[in-house]
């Protein structure tokens, strides 16, 4: 088969394809002009380097004074005497630290598959915030999250590590 005759036609459209993609399309070529824009004046983005006032593991870390992680039985999402105990002294310091909000982060220890432990935390992890709720902390001011059996607080096996695994951690957000 002869293509001879076409080519010229081929070339003119290849051209044209190639003066367009050069050519880039216009947002494009503004996001290239603004990237190059900041390059040439060395300016790093700007990042909030105010420090958080409260550690980042939350009440796990034993360090917010007025928090405290309650803990669960095996395969269970009702709130345990104690536990209550613990969650009023938490809503007393919700209440008098009106403007943070906080996190309530579901766990579980390590039996069980990944889906059902997501499933379990964040059971636990609401009937806190409920309780919550019940005992005047704005609901508003309260998210969930469930870690399933993702972010253990004591390693192995042993009746203990499991039972510490078990709980709801409460993370201040600014």
């Amino acid at each position: 088969m002869n293509l001879n005759f076409a080519r010229p036609f081929l070339s003119a459209v290849g051209v044209s394809a190639l003066v367009l993609f050069l050519a880039g399309c216009p947002s494009k070529k503004a996001e290239t002009d603004a990237n190059n824009a900041s390059a040439a004046t060395n300016q790093a983005p700007q990042i909030d380097a105010t420090p958080m006032s409260f550690d980042a593991a939350g009440s796990d870390s034993g360090k917010i004074a007025g928090l405290q992680t309650v803990t669960f039985d095996y395969d269970k999402s009702t709130l345990r005497e104690e536990s209550r105990k613990k969650l009023q002294g938490n809503a007393d310091w919700m209440k008098s630290h009106a403007s943070v909000n906080v996190q309530v982060e579901g766990h579980c220890d390590a039996r069980g598959s990944l889906e059902y432990n997501l499933a379990l935390g964040e059971r636990r992890a609401r009937s806190v915030k409920e309780y919550l709720v019940g005992l005047g902390v704005a609901e508003s001011r309260l998210s969930v999250i469930s870690y399933g059996k993702e972010k253990p607080v004591a390693q192995g096996d042993s009746e203990e590590a499991l039972a510490k695994n078990r709980r709801a951690n409460f993370l201040p957000l600014q």
